[in-house]
């Protein structure tokens, strides 16, 4: 396969290297020359000097051979005009774009981006991705992370064990038995920062973050096993009214009743954007890392805190500060994948990673035979995977206990027709099932050919 990114930021940086990492042929286009020369230097991937959109730039990154173009400059026009130009001048079959302006997304114009106008295929719209995860941790308070899958039958969530927990030195495969009608699995563990996908054998420790797949339904009950069962927040202080911030806060102010958000903006223009767009929310214009604004916007007696701004410092530094003055907890936007291994440690309690999440998302339009969807998981070493069994699946028809699923790998659930499937050894995998797994970044590949269509292919 042979792919073209236009764009080598943060985001284009991180779908060349997970791409590269994986043998696929990688090209990478920017204006700017030194990002381009640290993508020669640091990864398997060409680099081209120049614009991202221009005919001669795409014919020299060889689009005319090219199976995919992903546009992720920060310019949507640019974006938007590279897919074009991929479509009309070298047919490049597939077109991924990010579009961060929310007006060319509004449903009204949903047919600019028709094959016969502007040729977009998959548009990603991570200001969005980014805010509606915000608002599942915010109905599921005491996860970590929450990934959903196939309408959000099954959930997974990634919750810490802590010492309150029930299940904490309890093997998993009795899980089942002392809790009546229990539908979750635990898939997997990050512990003293190494990943591992967990057998039935085992036990969760003080101290584990685990990886668990559970009906919709059930998640509460889940949370509440593992001693998470606060109530969602009712009292928000937003740092950051920029795009992500005005999402959520508004969003907020059309599904949620009795919530009193307030947003801190040092930006004056965009603080006024905010005031003007926002008709409930207080917004003040400020500085979140002053104590004084923090004080102004009554965080003492807020329940959370956002970090939503356009700087990761900024987040990490004010949640900090928010949590000091009073917050109940804290919540931070982080784009540099180094920064959640200290960041911990300060006191921010939990993080979300723009990157990771445009990263999976294009991941979905890339993996081969029958995957679904795919997400990364503790910084991209770890994926969740849904995949569609075939019959010529080598896991189909047989107990999950004969087939030998090899290190790293774990099935969470399954999926079949309005039925949420927990898997035991004696379960069988039928044809049209949706599987949920858990795979070090590793065993992608194993996972991959387990759902191929060809059998042959396995060995």
């Amino acid at each position: 396969m042979r792919v073209i990114i236009s764009g080598a930021g943060q985001v284009g940086y991180g779908i060349a290297e997970k791409l590269s990492n994986e043998g696929i042929e990688v090209t990478v286009i920017d204006r700017n020359a030194d990002l381009v020369q640290r993508v020669r230097d640091t990864l398997d991937a060409r680099g081209v000097h120049g614009h991202g959109s221009h005919p001669d730039v795409l014919e020299q990154a060889g689009a005319k051979d090219a199976d995919m173009l992903i546009a992720v400059t920060q310019v949507d026009e640019v974006n938007m005009t590279a897919c074009q130009v991929a479509h009309s001048i070298f047919k490049v079959p597939t077109r991924i774009a990010r579009i961060r302006a929310q007006s060319y997304l509004s449903p009204q114009w949903q047919d600019l981006f028709a094959r016969n106008h502007l040729p977009i295929d998959v548009i990603i719209s991570p200001e969005i991705e980014v805010g509606d995860l915000i608002l599942q941790r915010l109905a599921y308070p005491g996860a970590s992370e929450i990934i959903t899958f196939d309408d959000e039958k099954i959930m997974v969530i990634v919750v810490d064990v802590k010492e309150d927990c029930a299940v904490v030195d309890t093997p998993l495969k009795q899980l089942t038995s002392l809790f009546e009608n229990l539908n979750a699995t635990v898939m997997g563990v990050r512990r003293d920062g190494e990943i591992h996908a967990v057998s039935s054998h085992e036990s969760l420790i003080v101290g584990d973050q685990a990886v668990v797949g559970v009906a919709k339904d059930q998640i509460f009950r889940v949370l509440g096993l593992f001693g998470c069962d606060d109530q969602p927040p009712t009292k928000i202080v937003i740092g950051g009214a920029g795009n992500v911030g005005r999402y959520v806060a508004k969003k907020l102010e059309e599904n949620e009743e009795g919530v009193s958000v307030r947003l801190i903006e040092n930006n004056r223009q965009i603080a006024q954007i905010a005031a003007e767009t926002l008709e409930k929310s207080i917004v003040v214009f400020g500085d979140a890392l002053q104590e004084e604004i923090l004080q102004e916007v009554d965080v003492r007696d807020a329940q959370l805190y956002l970090g939503l701004t356009n700087d990761d410092e900024t987040n990490i530094l004010s949640s900090v500060l928010a949590s000091e003055l009073g917050c109940k907890a804290n919540f931070a936007l982080v784009n540099q994948p180094q920064y959640p291994r200290f960041a911990k440690r300060l006191g921010v309690d939990s993080f979300i990673n723009p990157r990771s999440i445009t990263v999976s998302r294009v991941l979905r339009h890339i993996r081969r035979g029958r995957i679904r969807g795919v997400y990364s998981l503790f910084e991209g070493r770890a994926e969740l995977i849904e995949a569609e069994a075939f019959d010529t699946s080598p896991l189909v028809g047989k107990p999950l206990r004969e087939f030998e699923m090899g290190e790293g790998i774990r099935i969470g659930a399954i999926i079949r027709g309005d039925k949420e499937i927990m898997p035991t050894g004696d379960v069988r995998i039928e044809a049209g099932d949706l599987v949920v797994v858990f795979a070090l970044t590793s065993q992608v590949k194993r996972v991959e050919q387990m759902f191929r269509v060809s059998p042959d292919s396995f060995f």
